[in-house]
């Protein structure tokens, strides 16, 4: 074809992968155009193949875009879908019958395609109805009963009402009987109370009938009977009522209800009682009911499990009603959820109200309706209301008796199993969806089928055709090439046509790929930089299209080809308009209100008067409201009075007003307004609307007469003042002339309206009503106040405010009694006797400091005689508006944290104080205070004379768990100071909740922009409710920043696309004017942007508005020595010393520089940086000055810098010169080097522009430009970013790039180059930064099984240790196998998409099976390995108590269908345990939780069983444990050899001079040698040196231990609990076993609690954290918790206490990010204090440069804890002495300067020691000397960071004589035991080799060398230790191999 035929297919080809890069959406037609035709089809929907010859564009992609590029129409190649309705009978309401249409449908699907069906259900008014009474008769419901049996008439009137069909039945229930539920004594099993029947689990009564006097005679014969426990067994009544649907009575076509009546909570599967009475079964869902109606199988099954009811009542279309008293109500509110359609009513103590409750029950569930599907797995299924909205979970609220409409959408999927789903079988994309109501039995049958289309053209194949030059065939019109051809037409050989670079130059271009790409075979140019440049020459940048806003392309649209591609619905060169006018709709939904037109997405709007909208409307909202903003044309117009009386002013209004008789009603108008007329005190009244017709677009009615009150009597005044002046002068002559007068002048003054106390004072309103949207924000309503009567005097009224007030006593809310002694804040406010400046409303300004500092050092003097009182903060000061002539005085907000019950004493304290106008020394201003809580606040107003109003701060307590409308009252309380009396006393405020859509906010209300960046960025979120569309309109407001001369203004509209939670705003920012830069003490500025208008049922949230606050002056620059060294020589001509400086390379920089210490010169100088200058070179001379050159060392130093720079780290530098001419002239002569190829110095450059980019996961290609010169060869350094640069690794490499490979994936690498000569290395260049790309995570962490029952366990695993990225989703599979792991059933699948939950409930197992489960993570590059492990649950031993939900652990149902599977059940808060257990449901202590997780193993007295798993991945993978009653034994097996030499005096039988023996060494838990199973101390294992022969040993304990046998001779031991222990061959190991037990024998006096388990650390925010534990175990009652905390590098200790034993988490405030906090909890009981549960956590998070304690508004955070030093490693030196060692921290989290080693005897006795080790090795030791043998000592080492101390690493080792003697001592034998702290999931397997020989100086000198091999994902790190090791004759060598996996 020539050459321009192949640059145009070049060019074609790339111009279409960029126009299909540029789409939206994934276009799955493009990604398989390279494929073939038959794939291209099978692609998804909408997708085409061009089989065109001549075609040059993408073969596969949409239609319209193969048309858009020349394919003929008719040559196109497409497939298409069929959808039909087989069969649609019409609905028919008057039959009362369910009914669905349509009935039967067929479709077909291409892969990914989705369609709708109209789907219209109908339930009947009353239809039939199956009643079902299901009553708890335990004792305590026995007056229930007796209501129940008095009810009978009601109850048939209430079912005859709910249905003309009905039938109506009773059964009852209590418990298992058998023990502990039920009391087994003969005579209770007979009659368990008084006049009661004998216990029974379920009996059927009264099956369903419409005979209701047969059911009340049935009803009346029944009487109570009772159990023990206070949980009842109804799940088990609820399983055999639902599954027994012919003795029950169910009929098919009815509704069926199930009213559970109860007052306890429940038991359920395997919850503890079942494990008691030995009931291991699990139920079988099957009818047990005897021909009486009893359940029989009650002592043989466990209880039916949360899940198994959901999905049993699911399938028998059976709704349950729980009608349950107040002590359970909260119980079954939580159950409740679990069920697609459920009710709870709240029953009297006596249920009484239980026809009530089932009345108003049934009216929600009839309007309720639940839409399930069952599906072939290639199909997906959506319910949708008619308005397009997704129901969730399927539900619909239908009315019965109308027709219900709803939308089915079906979508066949892309991908199964990430394999396209064509290559999957028929079951799979074949099969019926049915889709039903959860009531109905009728449901809609859709016949659906995956289609697989193929191309004819395929089979028709061109061999060698000409088109391809002969070179290839043509396969349905595009060439396949064959092997050595390329290019589109296979015309380019790739060996031919190798170097032709004018194949790479086009029109116009002067270089090869225009110098930016490599030229490649047949003229195709590989780009060096395809992110930036791209066309077939690489001519074009990325970046240089046009701008709008600052943004590329308006950020609409992708730079290609040097043009704007502007994505769809928008338009413009830069992609600036949008197509719709959307944006211009008004409100009623015309374009621009008919007043503007709409330009490029906006409404450009015709002049007006009154401020205008974005789409042309009157803006009152910005205008204070319609009614304010007409209110003076109004009274001008209409009355002619008022501001604008004034006829020329009057005529300037921009509206006209029209009088009427009548006003139109308020919700017909825009607004209703109504004003008082000063002028006659009448009230006048009128209508605002908008009007595209009136003149001013406005429509304002003015009622025609105002109103007005009655006539004045103002005449009467004069006549009135004459009459007291005359009874004035009579009473003054009485007064003198008798003495009884005055007391009749005080009588007759007391009569006088004027005289007598007239001051009245009260609220203006009686009730007030807001949503909660307008007062979330402030939290707070000034609410007015006012005075009547004479003003003068000053009058303070005390007031209070209560919350809640709605609620009625009996409220279950109500019902909570807070803690007093909750520590809870208090906000505080006064009003401080001093004036508000400007600078005091700006927090960080240094009055506001200031200010702040003295407040809170007066407050905290006053408050501190508080008890439990805590220092004041959070301080901000404010002014109040209306606040008589106080307003501008200063009001001081703060919040003092303190008990609950101190709330009366700090009102009491802080109304002294106030009263007396000073805090200590702080002035205040009497008459103004405000204290509040959580729930009530008290304060008091003060009116000063002549003051008639004001307003009072009330708080409004606004939180998100409020009732939908709530209500508070403020009360005013008294006038403690002044005359008046109180008026109107109360006032109401209900606040409602406006369940919006969205929620607009910015992020944070305030930014700070310097001027250089020129653009402020100003991020909006949208909270997503409901998601779809939304808009909000912004605007900026001027401040002290001036619109066009400080910013631009902006604002206008912003609609966001469902899905989009965020978009940025941005406001350009101006350059200082040359009179604004001259000026000194310049004004901050500032501007406002606010939110307003949102639309679509938003709301605007936390702050809408923020303020931006332009900074004028740039960061300074930061000036220092590039390098802490120079090093020149003696034949040098010139030193250079370069300075570096960085940040704000734009403006100039000075700085000034000195010698110090030189021998000949005394140089200073001044140094001066040009923009965009970043180094500058100090050059010395040395000739210049006196004296010859001689090798010396001096320093530089940098001082003073200027006004726009400081100084950096390094301020000095030392400068070696060295004598290096005789070298130097020697390897000139012997032409080793050249003198041009050098610096002056002799020294090589820097290279320039070193760049780096990832090429994969574990690679880096590093480029840079070489020096001037020739050197001989380049250095480069790399290292892991943290890492000290000292640890790099070094590559020498000869050419200008290199190869970095044998990377970390995903992972930060820093690098730095420098060239070298024959002097040495030259300079080096800058660090480089550059990421590895992420990589596929390696396998999880070890499995972990929690055994719940014989079929439901909980399988937990840990993060990837190598996660190569963020870790996106968990994949768990579980497959039936055989004993030959080969699958005997279908494999089930769960899809985990939070990477936090690491732990999954699975039930419903198949009893007495072996599974295989597999785990593997993703990450954004895919799926990992997986990791597997096979357990068969049915030989575990189950958990004593364990619990059906789990909080926020998915639950699944390994016997439900697909859609069962996939539904993740999750609950908020855990079930509390039965009532009456002291231990609750969630038990976990130290030795059973690692992590968090709960331990594979547990102990527990009763039964005993074996478990056996294997882990593939384990080069040790066999665990074999055994689980004893009585000592709670455990035991885990491990191989041990011995090899015995000549010599040894043991005894040791040997085979020609050595032999082997094989000997099982049983490892023992701690645990085992005591008679408890839960003891919280850490596991430990012993090692020792033993002999090679045993003998077995006694029973131990009441249980004891049996002996066990072996084939390789394996050994057990047992101890006695009564004397000594009995002494053998083996005596050292029951020596050390027996010591072991001594040292981890924890003395705690009965009934102090245990330490806190279970210790989880959740993330709220950067600075919030929620600490949660697990209650320990205790033989008391838990009375409260404490938590302690601090700073891991020191600080203030705070201290939390929990008064309320039942919280078990705390939320922590205020917390620094980036800073590690260390933790402690304990609990206390009557007896005391238990131990401490520790734990250290880091909030990792973005910081904001400008606040180091503020994180970034949006930036996401992560938990980090520290990890402690590596294991200890402890080696005997001496009897007296011993050798520490460990590794570094892993996550040091900060440089480690050193360590702290500590180390005391452990049972106490004797000094702490503590030793002080520097430095940051990757290995470090110890020595300890002066130790005691034979006493344990605990060892703990400390690693010390730049973020101060990390966490602890422990250890505990005894060095043991058998004689006490020294170790030298020939006679005798030594004993070395280590105590591990070993992870609780750990596979060990441990060698130990021993050869006996005669030795002259140990009696068995020995050579100990331990190997510990940490395997981590897929890095393995070798330690290996020497110990001790001396000449000798002879020794034992003891080997020791640990294998630990994490």
């Amino acid at each position: 074809m020539g050459r321009w035929a192949l640059r145009l297919s070049v060019v074609l080809g790339i111009l279409t992968s960029l126009f299909i890069y540029c789409s939206a959406d994934v276009n799955h037609c493009f990604a398989a155009r390279t494929k073939s035709c038959s794939e291209c089809l099978q692609a998804g929907v909408g997708c085409a193949y061009c089989p065109d010859e001549t075609f040059n564009g993408p073969r596969c992609d949409l239609r319209e875009n193969i048309l858009a590029h020349g394919c003929s129409a008719a040559a196109i190649i497409t497939a298409a879908s069929s959808m039909s309705i087989d069969r649609e009978e019409s609905i028919n309401i008057k039959m009362q019958k369910s009914q669905i249409t349509p009935q039967q449908v067929s479709m077909s699907f291409l892969p990914g395609e989705e369609k709708l069906l109209d789907v219209e259900v109908f339930a009947p008014v009353k239809g039939p109805l199956d009643l079902y009474i299901l009553m708890d008769f335990s004792n305590s419901m026995a007056d229930d009963l007796v209501n129940l049996k008095n009810l009978g008439a009601e109850l048939g009137s209430l079912v005859h009402d709910l249905s003309d069909n009905y039938t109506i039945g009773f059964g009852k229930f209590v418990d298992k009987v058998t023990e502990p539920q039920t009391d087994m004594r003969p005579i209770k099993l007979k009659q368990p109370w008084p006049d009661s029947t004998p216990p029974f689990s379920f009996k059927n009564v009264i099956k369903l009938t419409s005979d209701l006097s047969f059911y009340n005679k049935e009803l009346q014969k029944e009487k109570i009977s009772g159990n023990l426990d206070a949980p009842e067994g109804g799940f088990d009544a609820i399983l055999q009522a639902a599954v027994c649907t012919d003795k029950i009575g169910w009929r098919p076509q009815s509704t069926h209800l199930l009213v559970f009546s109860t007052e306890s909570t429940f038991h359920y599967e395997s919850d503890g009682m079942n494990v008691l009475s030995g009931i291991l079964k699990r139920n079988d869902e099957a009818c047990h009911l005897d021909p009486d109606g009893f359940y029989t199988e009650d002592i043989a099954q466990d209880y039916p499990s949360v899940p198994t009811l959901v999905r049993v009542l699911g399938d028998n279309n059976i709704i349950p009603i729980f009608a349950v008293t107040n002590h359970s109500y909260t119980y079954y509110q939580k159950l409740k959820e679990y069920f697609p359609i459920a009710e709870v009513g709240l029953l009297t103590d006596d249920s009484s109200n239980i026809l009530e409750v089932m009345k108003k029950a049934f009216e929600s569930i009839r309007s309720k309706m639940s839409i399930r599907s069952e599906r072939p797995k290639a199909f997906e299924t959506q319910f949708l209301k008619t308005s397009g909205e997704i129901a969730n979970y399927g539900a619909f609220d239908f009315k019965p008796g109308a027709i219900g409409k709803f939308k089915m959408r079906v979508k066949a999927q892309h991908m199964l199993d990430e394999k396209p789903v064509c290559e999957a079988g028929k079951d799979e994309t074949e099969g019926n969806v049915r889709v039903r109501p959860s009531t109905f039995s009728e449901a809609v049958n859709v016949q659906a089928t995956v289609l697989c289309p193929t191309c004819e053209c395929e089979k028709a194949s061109v061999v060698a055709s000409p088109r391809c030059h002969g070179n290839g065939d043509l396969v349905c019109g595009k060439c396949q090439c064959y092997d050595g051809w390329v290019s589109t037409f296979c015309n380019c050989s790739a060996s031919s046509s190798s170097q032709d670079t004018s194949l790479c130059m086009g029109q116009g271009i002067s270089e090869p790929c225009s110098g930016r790409g490599d030229c490649m075979e047949c003229g195709q140019c590989v780009c060096y930089n395809p992110d930036q440049f791209e066309g077939p020459y690489c001519q074009y940048d990325k970046t240089q299209c046009l701008r709008f806003g600052g943004f590329l392309c308006n950020d609409r649209g992708s730079c290609i080809m040097g043009s704007c591609v502007c994505t769809p619905g928008w338009e413009g060169n830069s992609c600036e308009c949008p197509i719709s006018n959307t944006t211009c709709l008004d409100t009623t939904g015309g374009i621009c209100n008919g007043r503007g037109k709409c330009v490029c997405g906006r409404c450009e709007c015709t002049t007006g008067a009154l401020g205008m909208t974005s789409t042309c409307e009157a803006d009152f909202q910005g205008l204070l409201g319609a009614c304010e903003a007409t209110r003076t044309c109004v009274q001008c117009q209409a009355w002619q009075t008022g501001e604008k009386k004034e006829q020329a002013v009057c005529d300037q209004c921009p509206y006209r007003i029209v009088k009427v008789d009548e006003l139109k009603e308020p919700e017909a108008v825009l607004d209703s307004c109504s004003f008082r007329d000063e002028e006659d005190d009448c009230t006048y009244y009128y209508t605002v609307d908008n009007s595209k017709t009136a003149v001013g677009g406005l429509e304002v009615q003015v009622l025609e007469k105002k109103e007005c009150p009655p006539a004045s009597l103002l005449w009467l005044l004069p006549l009135l003042l004459f009459l007291l002046l005359l009874l004035a002068l009579l009473l003054l002559c009485c007064w003198k002339y008798c003495g009884w007068c005055q007391t009749c002048c005080a009588g007759c003054l007391a009569l006088l309206p004027c005289c007598r106390k007239g001051r009245m004072v009260g609220f203006k309103e009686d009730h007030l009503a807001f949503l909660q949207s307008q007062v979330a924000a402030p939290n707070h309503l000034d609410t007015p106040m006012v005075r009547t009567g004479p003003p003068k005097g000053t009058d303070v009224v005390r007031w209070k405010i209560t919350d809640n007030v709605h609620r009625a006593a009996n409220h279950p809310l109500a019902q909570i009694k807070p803690n007093p002694k909750e520590t809870i804040p208090f906000p505080v406010s006064l009003r401080l006797n001093r004036m508000l400046s400007e600078a005091l409303t700006y927090p960080d300004s240094r009055d506001a400091e200031q200010l702040r500092a003295e407040v809170n050092e007066n407050l905290n003097e006053v408050y501190k005689q508080i008890p439990g009182v805590h220092k004041v903060q959070k301080t901000t000061f404010r002014k109040q508006k209306n606040a008589g002539k106080r307003q501008d005085h200063v009001i001081m907000d703060t919040v003092l944290a303190a008990p609950r019950s101190t709330f009366p004493d700090i009102v009491k304290l802080t109304e002294k104080n106030v009263q007396s106008g000073n805090f200590h020394n702080l002035r205040v201003v009497p008459g103004y205070y405000t204290v509040a809580t959580d729930r009530e606040a008290k304060g008091a107003v003060e009116f000063q004379e002549g003051v008639e109003s004001l307003d009072v701060h009330v708080p409004l307590f606004v939180k998100d768990q409020d009732d939908d409308e709530k209500q508070l009252q403020v009360e005013a309380l008294d006038v403690p100071l002044g005359i008046a009396e109180i008026g109107k006393k109360f006032v109401n405020i209900t606040i409602t909740k406006d369940h919006a859509t969205s929620v607009f906010s910015f992020l944070q209300d305030n930014y700070t922009y310097s001027r250089m960046d020129g653009v402020a960025n100003i991020p909006i979120k949208r909270d997503i409710i409901e998601d779809g569309r939304a808009q909000v309109s912004y605007r900026t407001l001027d401040h002290t920043a001036k619109d066009k001369k400080d910013y631009m203004t902006v604002g206008g509209d912003l609609p966001f696309a469902p899905g989009e939670t965020q978009k940025m705003v941005p406001v350009r920012l101006l350059e200082l004017t040359e009179k604004d830069g001259l000026l000194e003490d310049k004004q901050v500025k500032k501007f406002h942007m606010d939110l307003v208008n949102p639309q679509y049922g938003a709301k605007l949230g936390r702050y809408p508005r923020t303020t931006v606050t332009i900074a004028d002056l740039p960061e300074p620059s930061q000036v220092m020595f590039k390098s802490p060294t120079q090093t020149f020589s003696t034949a040098d001509p010139v030193y250079k010393i370069p300075v570096i400086r960085t940040r704000n390379p734009t403006t100039p920089a000075t700085v000034r520089w000195r010698t110090k210490k030189a021998q000949r010169f005394d140089l200073s100088g001044a140094l001066k940086f040009d923009p965009k200058e970043t180094e500058k070179d100090i050059v010395i001379n040395p000739k210049n000055y006196p004296g010859p050159v001689k090798p010396e060392n001096f320093q530089l130093e940098l001082y003073d810098p200027g006004n726009n720079a400081t100084l950096g780290e390094r301020r000095t530098t030392t400068v070696n010169v060295t004598d290096g001419a005789p070298e130097i002239n020697h390897m000139q002569q012997v032409g080793y080097i050249n003198q041009t190829a050098t610096s002056p110095g002799g020294h090589a450059m820097a290279p320039e522009n070193p760049r780096a980019k990832a090429t994969g996961p574990r690679t880096i290609r590093l480029n840079w430009d070489p020096p001037p010169g020739h050197p001989m060869g380049y250095k480069v350094k790399y290292w892991i970013y943290g890492d000290p640069e000292k640890d790099a690794t070094v590559l020498d490499v000869k050419s200008p790039q290199a190869e970095l490979t044998n990377l970390y994936p995903y992972c930060d690498y820093e690098m730095r180059v420098c060239a070298y000569n024959a002097l040495g290395d030259g300079y080096d260049t800058d660090v480089v930064s550059c990421q590895t790309l992420e990589d596929a995570p390696g396998e999880p962490g070890r499995l972990a099984f929690n055994v719940i029952s014989p079929t439901v366990t909980q399988v937990s695993w840990a993060e990837p240790a190598e996660t190569n990225g963020n870790i996106t989703a968990y994949e768990v599979i579980y497959t039936p196998i055989n004993d030959d792991l080969k699958p005997v059933g279908a494999a089930k699948k769960v899809n985990i998409d939070n990477p936090k939950k690491r732990m999954l409930l699975i039930e419903n197992l198949q009893t007495a099976q072996t599974y295989q489960y597999k785990v593997r993570a993703r990450n954004k590059v895919g799926w990992g390995p997986f990791r597997d492990a096979s357990i068969n649950l049915a030989s575990q031993p189950t958990r004593p108590l364990s619990i059906p939900i789990i909080p926020d652990i998915p639950i699944v149902d390994a016997e439900a269908g697909d859609e069962y599977d996939s539904f993740l059940m999750y609950s908020n808060e855990v079930h509390k345990s039965p009532g009456g257990s002291k231990t609750p449901s969630v038990s976990g202590d130290g030795d059973f939780t690692m992590n968090g997780k709960w331990e594979q193993n547990f102990l527990f007295p009763g039964g005993s069983s074996s478990r056996n798993m294997s882990a593939s991945s384990s080069p040790a993978s066999t665990i074999n444990s055994s689980y004893r009653m009585g000592g709670g034994s455990y035991t885990t097996e491990t191989s041990t050899t011995y090899l015995s030499g000549p010599g040894g005096r043991r005894g040791v039988d040997m085979i020609g001079g050595g032999g082997v023996t094989t000997t099982d060494v049983i490892m023992r838990k701690r645990s085992e040698t005591r008679p408890y199973a839960d003891e919280n101390i850490r596991d430990s294992i012993v090692m020792g040196d033993m002999p090679s022969s045993f003998t077995d040993l006694g029973g131990f304990g009441s249980g004891g231990f049996g002996t066990q046998s072996s084939s390789q001779s394996q050994f057990s031991y047992s101890l006695q609990t009564q004397g000594s222990r009995a002494r053998s061959e083996s005596a050292e190991v029951n020596q050390a076993l027996y010591s072991l037990d001594r040292v981890l024998q924890e003395a705690r006096s009965p009934g102090v609690p245990d330490t806190p388990s279970r210790l989880v650390f959740s993330a709220l925010g950067p600075t919030a954290l929620k600490v949660s534990w697990q209650e320990p175990h205790c033989e008391k009652d838990i009375l409260g918790y404490c938590v302690l905390y601090q700073q891991l590098n020191g600080g203030e200790v705070q201290r939390l206490n929990v008064t309320n034993p039942a919280e078990n988490s705390v939320v922590i405030q205020d917390l620094l990010p980036n800073h590690s906090y260390l933790f402690k909890v304990k609990a206390q009981s009557q007896e005391g204090w238990g131990p401490e549960r520790e734990g250290v956590i880091t909030i990792e998070s973005a910081v904001d440069p400008r606040s180091p304690l503020s994180p970034v508004p949006g930036s996401p955070f992560t938990l980090s804890t520290p990890s402690a030093p590596g294991p200890l490693i402890f080696t005997a030196l001496s009897p007296d002495s011993l050798q520490l060692s460990w590794d570094k921290p892993r996550k040091p989290n900060g440089d480690v300067l050193g360590y702290v080693v500590t180390c005391e005897q452990l049972h106490g006795g004797g000094d702490v020691r503590s030793f002080q080790v520097n430095g940051d090795s990757s290995e470090t030791s110890l020595t300890v000397p002066n130790l005691t043998e034979n006493v344990p000592y605990k060892f703990k080492v400390q690693a010390r960071t730049t973020q101060g101390f990390g966490p602890e690493r422990e250890g505990i080792i005894t060095i043991e004589s058998q004689d006490g003697g020294a170790l030298s001592d020939y006679s005798s034998q030594s004993l070395m035991r280590e105590v591990f702290q070993m992870p609780t999931e750990v596979s060990t397997r441990t060698n130990v080799s021993r050869t006996v020989i005669n030795d002259p100086y140990f009696t068995d000198g020995m050579t100990m060398t331990t190997q510990l091999t940490e395997t981590s994902g897929m890095v393995t790190r070798h330690m290996t230790k020497e110990v001790v090791q001396r000449s000798v004759v002879g020794g034992t060598s003891v080997t020791k191999k640990m294998y630990l996996e994490s």
